[in-house]
C-alpha cells in the first residue's frame, strides 16, 4: 500500500507546522520564515515522511473563524517557502477549495479535508482537477450517539461515496477518523475517541490507508488530568502505540523524534503477536 508514492509497508509519520496563531497547541505555531524552514527541516530528519500545513485551527472547541483570504495568504506564503526545502509531500489542512487551489499551485501535493469533502463543494472538484490525493475526515453532526465506531464508519462511507462518484481514484484517498472532532453530548467525547481508536482496525474494511492524529489533543488532558498541551506526549504517544497496534499507517503529530520511537517499538512486538 501507498500513499502520496510513499510506502505504507510500516507505519509513517506526518508533521505538523501551524501558521496560524489561534492553533490549540501553541507549541505547533510557527510565525517567522527561518522558524518554519527550521521546524520541516528537523521534522524530516527525525523521520517524517510527510509534512501537514494548517493556516487555520481547525479545533472544534475554539473561535476560529478567520477570512479566507487571510487562510490563503498564510498558505501561499508557507507553501512557497518550503517548497524548495523540502522534498516528501506536502498536505494542506483546509477544508476550502479556494484555499487549497492556491497552496496546490505553489508547491502541496495532498488535500488534508476535516469536513470529508461535506464542506465546500467545490473541494472535489479541486482535488479531481489537480489530480491530488485526499485525506477525508470522518465528518458528521453528532449529538447524542453510543456507537462511536459506527457512526465514524458511516461518516466515512458518505464522504467516499462523494469521492467516488467525482472519480477520485481509490489509490488517492487515505482516511482519518476525526480523533477530537465528533463531539456528542454522550458519550463524553474522550470515550467516543478512546473506543474509535480501540476499535481501529474495523476501518479496515475500506481497503485505504489510516490517518490517525492524536497529538497533545484534548481527550488525552481528559483522561489524565493534563491541561496544558504541553503535558500531553506521554499520552499521546500511548493513544500512538494503540492505534499502530490497530492498524493505523499514517500518524499525525507535533513530535516526531518521539514518535517515531513509539511506532518503531510498536510495529517491532506487533510482529510477533500470535
Amino acid at each position: 500500500m501507498k500513499f502520496a508514492g510513499i510506502s505504507l509497508e510500516e507505519p509513517r509519520i506526518m508533521g505538523v507546522i501551524n501558521v496560524s496563531p489561534e492553533s490549540f497547541f501553541k507549541g505547533s505555531i510557527r510565525q517567522r520564515e527561518d522558524e518554519i524552514i527550521e521546524t520541516a527541516l528537523k521534522m524530516l530528519e527525525d523521520g517524517a515522511s510527510f509534512i501537514d500545513i494548517g493556516a487555520k485551527s481547525t479545533a472544534p472547541y475554539l473561535e476560529n473563524q478567520i477570512p479566507v483570504e487571510e487562510e490563503i495568504r498564510r498558505a501561499v506564503w508557507t507553501l512557497s517557502i518550503l517548497r524548495d526545502n523540502v522534498d516528501v509531500p506536502i498536505s494542506i489542512d483546509t477544508t476550502n477549495a479556494k484555499v487549497a487551489e492556491e497552496a496546490i499551485k505553489v508547491g502541496a501535493d495532498i488535500i488534508n479535508d476535516i469536513s470529508g469533502l461535506k464542506g465546500d463543494p467545490k473541494m472535489v472538484e479541486v482535488a479531481r482537477e489537480y489530480d491530488v490525493p485526499l485525506i477525508l475526515c470522518a465528518h458528521k453532526d453528532v449529538k447524542d450517539f453510543s456507537d462511536p465506531v459506527h457512526e465514524v464508519i458511516n461518516a466515512l462511507q458518505e464522504s467516499l461515496q462523494i469521492a467516488y462518484k467525482n472519480n477520485i481514484e481509490k489509490e488517492k484517498i487515505a482516511i482519518d477518523p476525526a480523533i477530537g472532532f465528533l463531539r456528542p453530548k454522550y458519550p463524553p467525547w474522550y470515550e467516543w475517541d478512546s473506543k474509535v481508536i480501540a476499535n481501529l482496525n474495523l476501518l479496515k474494511m475500506f481497503g485505504l490507508p489510516i490517518l490517525v492524529g492524536v497529538s497533545r489533543k484534548s481527550f488525552i488532558g481528559a483522561i489524565t488530568g493534563r491541561r496544558d498541551p504541553t503535558e500531553r506526549l506521554a499520552g499521546s504517544l500511548g493513544a500512538t502505540a494503540i492505534a499502530v497496534w490497530n492498524g493505523a499507517n499514517i500518524i499525525r503529530t507535533h513530535d516526531v523524534r518521539e514518535t517515531l520511537d513509539a511506532i518503531k517499538i510498536t510495529h517491532f512486538i506487533k510482529r510477533f503477536r500470535e
